[in-house]
């Protein structure tokens, strides 16, 4: 009789145990699905203009203000550039320049804005979103090049004119992305955390 008892005890406690692993390794398994799902999104790049690691090509324009500037090398020796292609009757670019600006001066670069309309539009704009250190240049021409489609767009330089990442902006995340994918050495966001991982594995072995 007790050794029944001793029995039936040790089946259920084993069924409790096999239970409880199944449940933690259900529990494991969301747990990384909600990580997956909440890691950060970098821009994405849609263009087909020039590639990340190619030089920017060049050009020399004139900013709304009538100052000479050249698109495509460093406009301060030795800093970053930062090309946001914009619009002006583009609410997002609107509610993005605190946070081009913010950013921007955060990673020590200097900002480009590049739109496209017309010249009535753009004093509107600069009415209502004054410039505070940022060149203003108006050119179809730039967008095309880097057939840009949507925008706000947003190219990174680095001091020599490489391109180091480039993508679609519509939030502080993506606009810091640009930035941050510099640091991790990889194209984009998207392609770190796709391969970044593979990477460290083997690192591990």
């Amino acid at each position: 009789m007790t050794s029944g008892i001793m029995i039936a005890s040790n089946v259920l406690l084993w069924g409790a145990f096999l239970a409880l692993a199944a449940l933690m390794l259900g529990v494991i398994r969301q747990i990384g699905l909600l990580h997956e799902r909440s890691a950060p999104l970098g821009a994405m790049m849609i263009d087909h203009g020039p590639d990340i690691g190619e030089r920017s090509p060049v050009f020399s324009m004139t900013t709304i203000d009538g100052v000479p500037v050249t698109v495509g090398r460093a406009v301060s020796p030795g800093r970053p550039s930062l090309l946001m292609f914009t619009g002006p009757s583009c609410p997002i670019c609107q509610k993005l320049l605190p946070i081009i600006r913010s950013v921007a001066a955060t990673e020590g670069a200097d900002v480009i804005l590049i739109s496209d309309g017309t010249q009535a539009e753009h004093r509107e704009f600069l009415r209502n979103h004054p410039l505070d250190g940022e060149h203003y240049v108006v050119s179809a021409e730039i967008g095309m090049r880097y057939q840009v489609s949507k925008v706000p767009y947003g190219v990174l330089l680095d001091k020599d004119g490489v391109i180091q990442a480039k993508g679609l902006c519509n939030t502080r995340e993506h606009v810091e992305s640009l930035f941050e994918t510099t640091r991790v050495g990889h194209s984009t966001l998207q392609n770190f955390l796709k391969h970044g991982v593979e990477d460290a594995s083997k690192h591990v072995h």
